[in-house]
């Protein structure tokens, strides 16, 4: 069965005319984890689809491979002085695959699509904080804010702001777009079969000379994680990610093949419901960040592919603290539920965001643990469409179904605002955002919403330091871990990289 699963592959690889093992075309296979969910950025709430999406488009801003910000369609900014005026200077001759051409006059007609409310488009959120996008000459353009709001820049970088050639979005729509992206990038779109691939070829007039170094790019979602191993191991693929832990020993066998592990900035956590009994009550919280022992999580669910989580914000998110790791000592978690009213312990369910193989570990590693203190959950790892059902479309905390939830989150602008406004600020309770922990804590709302409008580095750094020690010490999550991101690539591929937030860095990608 499991040869014939292959021998499938391999001709549905064929009929898409993506060349196998001779690769004489220079066509990079990719094997990913998922399928995407569009190819409109800006209509995505998952990072593979925007990482997918940077074969054709690109922002103002984005990353390098290690996280770093860099200018990409910009060349550089000024900030009025009281905050609220950001003026952008643009690139000058570059081109959209229809060979209309870049200019300010683009980037406004992008920003005024996602900024209308009426266009209903994910990233909403994100960008609504622009009350004006004006084209001031061709390669200048200028963003007023509606309220001063420090990270701007940042958000701009974030993988789902790219600019979209105005003459596509005339001719498809704003929903028309995600079947026809047209972007700047190094490839162009080809052609998208939803759980096959999709394909992107080079850009003849890219603005980058003598790239890209390859003819095309084939993004091929593969669920399950011992197909995808084995094709890199058939040379049905050129790169993978993830891969599943237990696959690293046999792929780091084969001489052709490289395996990385990477730091990320990926956080995984559980969320405690605090508006509900009895996780209202801190000692609780804290009970439970006692009685997981995080080092054995780490090679029990992850193979050793993570480390214990040493704060709210992992390290690599500008101004991330250290506060941790939590640590294991179990009859200090006995004895703080005894002291919380709960001497016996007590029932609850503990569900996970995902059902693939390493989420059922750690949620089963997890009710284990708290089983030895008197904690007995129930656990369920949640279909995508129960996880919206229960948990992100419920609409009063005090009805909420959800009490211990298994999640996680990067922060793709690389900042602390986005790794702590959507998951820990009260204004951010589902299904507006993330914050399934419904935490609410005055201090640490003021001190989000300041940090916002301070433009002083220093300052700013001591607000998240001060916002981060409150958040440990309440501990509305289980902390758990940090993990570290697993890929392999053909030793004949060179750059391509899988950056800290789980989205992918492929500027100068080459095949040998």
């Amino acid at each position: 069965m499991f040869n014939q699963r292959l021998s499938r592959t391999a001709a549905a690889l064929a009929l898409a005319g993506v060349a196998l093992s001779a690769h004489a075309a220079k066509d990079v296979v990719v094997a990913v984890y998922s399928s995407f969910t569009t190819t409109d950025p800006y209509d995505a709430n998952d990072t593979l689809s925007q990482a997918v999406a940077k074969s054709f488009y690109q922002g103002l801003y984005g990353f390098d491979k290690d996280m770093k910000m860099v200018p990409v369609l910009a060349t550089g900014h000024t900030v009025s002085a009281d905050g609220l005026v950001y003026t952008v200077k643009l690139r000058t001759g570059v081109k959209f695959h229809d060979g209309t051409d870049f200019n300010a006059e683009a980037v406004k007609a992008t920003f005024d699509r996602v900024t209308n409310p009426e266009n209903k488009l994910k990233r909403y959120n994100l960008y609504k904080n622009i009350a004006k996008t004006e084209a001031v000459d061709a390669t200048t353009v200028k963003f007023t804010l509606t309220e001063p709001f420090s990270p701007f820049i940042n958000t701009l970088a974030h993988p789902s702001g790219v600019i979209i050639s105005p003459a596509a979005l005339a001719k498809y729509g704003s929903k028309g777009i995600a079947q026809n992206p047209v972007g700047t990038g190094p490839f162009k779109f080809v052609e998208w079969k939803s759980t096959d691939y999709l394909k992107v070829a080079k850009f003849d007039g890219y603005w980058r000379k003598g790239y890209p170094k390859v003819d095309s790019i084939t993004w091929r979602p593969v669920v399950d994680n011992n197909t995808r191993a084995a094709m890199m191991q058939t040379n049905e693929a050129h790169f993978a990610f993830t891969l599943p832990p237990e696959s690293v020993a046999t792929l780091r066998a084969k001489p052709s093949l490289e395996v990385t592990a990477a730091p990320s900035i990926i956080q995984r956590y559980i969320s405690f419901n605090t508006q509900q009994k009895p996780f209202d009550n801190p000692k609780v919280r804290e009970a439970i960040n006692y009685a997981i022992n995080k080092d054995a999580l780490t090679k029990v669910a992850f193979s050793g592919f993570a480390i214990p989580a040493e704060g709210v914000l992992p390290k690599g998110v500008d101004n991330a603290i250290k506060t941790g790791p939590w640590p294991y000592d179990p009859a200090k978690a006995k004895a703080l539920l005894a002291e919380a009213g709960y001497p016996n312990g007590f029932e609850s369910t503990l569900w996970s965001a995902y059902n693939h193989t390493t989420a059922q570990k750690v949620i089963q590693f997890v009710q284990q643990q708290l089983g030895q203190v008197g904690i007995k959950v129930q656990v369920q790892a949640l279909e995508a469409g129960q996880r919206v059902e229960r948990v992100e479309s419920a609409q009063d905390p005090a009805t909420a179904p959800v009490r211990m939830y298994y999640v996680g989150w990067s922060s793709s602008t690389g900042e602390a605002d986005w790794a702590l406004r959507p998951l820990l600020s009260s204004e951010s309770f589902p299904p507006k955002l993330f914050n399934t922990a419904y935490y609410k804590n005055a201090e640490v709302d003021a001190g989000i919403k300041k940090a916002l409008v301070t433009t002083d580095a220093a300052a700013k750094a001591k607000i998240y330091a001060d916002v981060q020690q409150r958040i440990w010490k309440d501990a509305p999550w289980a902390f758990l871990v940090t993990e570290q991101m697993v890929s392999v690539r053909a030793r004949n591929l060179s750059g391509f990289y899988v950056i800290p937030d789980g989205s992918f860095n492929f500027d100068e990608v080459e095949l040998k």
